[in-house]
């Protein structure tokens, strides 16, 4: 695998269509449509973004907030079930929830990681989360717009990314996504589930 470079993101939600920032959207190609289903695992003691897609456990952090609000997540990690006691060590530390004094299994599959370690912590909750996604390649970021639901509750998002934030700007301002307040899934997320 190459180097990870971590990405600046500018991300907004709502609950209709962002009409004129769609529309320059799309106005510039054709979109990649790609759905998939991920549980998100959260914390009421960290916003670290942790998640679990296509069988991997999925983990970024926010590195840097910009003055121009943009946000920095840098991929921590990425480990395939079973998962064994070190890895979760780490993956309670992203929580910001201390770990079991001993984990009863040496390694844990997706069911029992989710049964027995998540479930039951009184900090930590599972949201299931589908998302339709239309990417598109403007000036060089990745562009979305997804349809999205937080346990079967439903959001618009839009959102661009790019290793420089000079260019993530630029694209928001051509987009005319500026106009709204830059939101993190963790945020979105939480506020939609009652997690604020």
């Amino acid at each position: 695998m190459g180097e990870i470079i971590p990405r600046w993101e500018w991300r907004v939600f709502g609950t209709a269509p962002f009409a004129r920032s769609e529309d320059l959207i799309r106005a510039r190609g054709e979109a990649r449509v790609r759905r998939s289903e991920e549980d998100y695992i959260l914390s009421r003691q960290s916003m670290n973004n942790t998640k679990i897609r296509d069988g991997l456990m999925d983990i970024k952090t926010l590195q840097a907030v910009n003055d121009d609000g943009l946000e920095q997540w840098n991929p921590i990690l990425k480990a395939s079930f079973p998962l064994g006691p070190d890895v979760l060590a780490g993956i309670f530390a992203a929580f910001g929830v201390e770990a079991p004094v001993f984990f009863a299994r040496d390694a844990y599959t997706y069911e029992q990681y989710l049964d027995e370690l998540v479930r039951p912590s009184p900090d930590l909750q599972l949201v299931r989360v589908v998302k339709e996604r239309h990417g598109f390649l403007i000036d060089g970021c990745i562009v979305e717009i997804a349809d999205v639901t937080f346990d079967g509750i439903p959001r618009r998002t839009a959102a661009v990314e790019h290793e420089d934030p000079a260019l993530v700007v630029a694209t928001v301002r051509a987009l005319a996504l500026d106009v709204y307040e830059n939101v993190n899934y963790l945020r979105a997320m939480k506020s939609a589930v009652g997690m604020a």
